[in-house]
């Protein structure tokens, strides 16, 4: 055996032990609580099933699988995360590959189909930014599925700042804005686009995102009611 085929050979398999030596730890090590991705990843496909895009960007991918899932689906994927500025001791996504990008001045080609931005935008500090540019690298008549943390009438700058935010969100390095109809209609006039669907769901007892204790199940809700999440689809105008 060659010498080069050997050493291909070792090498593949030492990455496959670590792998399988990770997986099993997070195996073992599972969360004990659930969360919103449920209610996301399910407005993703539904979105997806109806309006079967053929390219797609995921923005803000980290760790998550949601790119290989979409692939499965049939549809070409890109991932991307601001890897250098959020991830100061690197990251590594075992199920996709993430380009490092900054969503605030891209600098992927465009011309997607959809962009989606799951639990993301509420971190990122340019929000608008970051919108301006998801339109921007969508093709005319392209969708913006987003999903966050919102409140109709009350904007909050970061959650994790407010006195009575719940433990696990104390401390952290980064912060989360919860937003509303306001900074909604914001992007929609710098964008030019228009909301082809919302969600509101309550999924928590208090009047923001982070206050109270979680609701199991969680409640879709109408705009007038109590609610802490947004499931968003913005359509681009195709001129």
């Amino acid at each position: 055996m060659k010498l080069p085929v050997l050493l291909k050979k070792t090498i593949h398999r030492i990455g496959r032990a670590y792998v399988q030596r990770i997986v099993r730890g997070e195996a073992e090590e599972q969360p004990k609580r659930f969360n919103e991705r449920a209610i996301e990843y399910r407005f993703v496909f539904q979105s997806a099933s109806r309006l079967c895009p053929q390219k797609v960007l995921d923005v803000g991918t980290g760790q998550s699988a949601l790119p290989a899932l979409l692939r499965i689906c049939g549809i070409v994927v890109t991932a991307s995360d601001n890897v250098t500025d959020y991830w100061p001791e690197g990251m590594y996504n075992r199920h996709w590959h993430v380009v490092d990008d900054d969503i605030t001045k891209s600098n992927l080609p465009g011309g997607y189909d959809m962009v989606t931005c799951i639990s993301v935008l509420e971190h990122i500090r340019d929000h608008r930014a970051a919108v301006q540019e998801m339109f921007r690298l969508l093709s005319p008549g392209g969708h913006l599925l987003l999903t966050c943390p919102y409140t109709e009438n009350e904007y909050v700058d970061n959650v994790y700042d407010l006195l009575d935010v719940r433990l696990e969100y104390r401390n952290l390095p980064y912060g989360c804005r919860s937003y509303s109809r306001r900074e909604l209609e914001e992007w929609l006039s710098l964008t030019g686009g228009s909301i082809a669907e919302q969600e509101f769901w309550r999924i928590e007892t208090s009047r923001v995102h982070g206050l109270g204790e979680w609701l199991y199940p969680a409640v879709q809700v109408s705009r007038e009611e109590s609610h802490q999440l947004t499931c968003l689809l913005l359509h681009k105008p195709k001129k």
